[in-house]
């Protein structure tokens, strides 16, 4: 008798994301709170978020303890519960004090993010080349430093041996160094050899940009909000077969490719009825 085949998926469980939408009731936007979780929801879609609901509320000032009211604050903490989120993503950049006074509240199985955060998770799954892997990891770690929190399970641990404590030595003895700020300064470093490579990096694309403007070379530029149809238009100009989706962000880096002038030509040229 055959034996069964046993098919077992191994990729990792989509995350599941509570929107939180905000409006001052004095302010100008170019979208109303409706169309910017609508985008919103597109982005967290393009980092492998499933979003599973949204509220919204609008306010003369954000809350200087949680951003939202303390009303909306308990209702969301009840909505991420019978919804089973893990994440709740709000729409507007929340300072340091506003994240952890909302993971406090949430509880230490939700994580809090905004939509800084989670475009810079975006940048980071679709950076390729180096530059721009670079920069997006710059970001991050800029982003992340003030917000070291309980983002780390082991905070609160003391450096031990030479590092502090009893066995310190002259001068070392004593409750040692926070794993907190042993982390604060190894990012710290992080960021400054970062920037140095950085600096290599534009160094080297800026002899390739001289090169191209001593050889007379006609250089246009394709420029458009994400998502636009940039790639594409590339794509069909030059022969290219740049990655297009239609997704948020989904290519970062900058490209460039030769296009043959009588190429153009062709393509702007009206189809004639017979």
């Amino acid at each position: 008798m055959p034996t069964a085949t046993r098919i077992h998926n191994t990729a990792p469980p989509r995350e599941r994301a509570f929107m939180v939408g905000t409006e001052l009731t004095d302010s100008e936007s170019l979208l109303t709170v409706e169309e910017s979780l609508d985008e919103l929801a597109r982005l967290a879609d393009t980092a492998g978020i499933a979003v599973v609901g949204q509220t919204m509320q609008r306010f003369d000032k954000p809350n200087s303890a949680t951003f939202i009211g303390a009303g909306k604050v308990e209702e969301v903490k009840l909505l991420i519960e019978e919804l089973d989120a893990d994440v709740v993503i709000f729409d507007d950049e929340l300072l340091p004090r506003h994240q952890r006074e909302l993971e406090e509240v949430f509880g230490e199985d939700v994580k809090v993010i905004d939509r800084t955060a989670l475009i810079l998770d975006i940048f980071a799954q679709h950076a390729q080349t180096r530059e721009g892997k670079l920069q997006v990891e710059l970001a991050q770690l800029e982003y992340r430093l003030p917000r070291l929190t309980r983002m780390w399970t082991h905070l609160a641990r003391q450096g031990g041996g030479r590092a502090g404590g009893a066995t310190g030595g002259v001068g070392l003895r004593g409750p040692g160094e926070t794993q907190l700020e042993t982390d604060r300064r190894e990012i710290g470093r992080r960021i400054s050899l970062i920037r140095e490579e950085l600096d290599s990096v534009r160094a080297h694309r800026e002899r390739h940009r001289s090169k191209r403007q001593q050889t007379e070379l006609q250089v246009v530029a394709i420029v458009g909000y994400t998502n636009a149809g940039k790639s594409t238009l590339l794509n069909r100009l030059s022969g290219a077969d740049i990655y297009a989706a239609d997704q948020l962000f989904a290519t970062l880096d900058p490209t460039t490719r030769k296009v043959n002038m009588l190429s153009l030509i062709h393509i702007s040229e009206p189809t004639r009825p017979y």
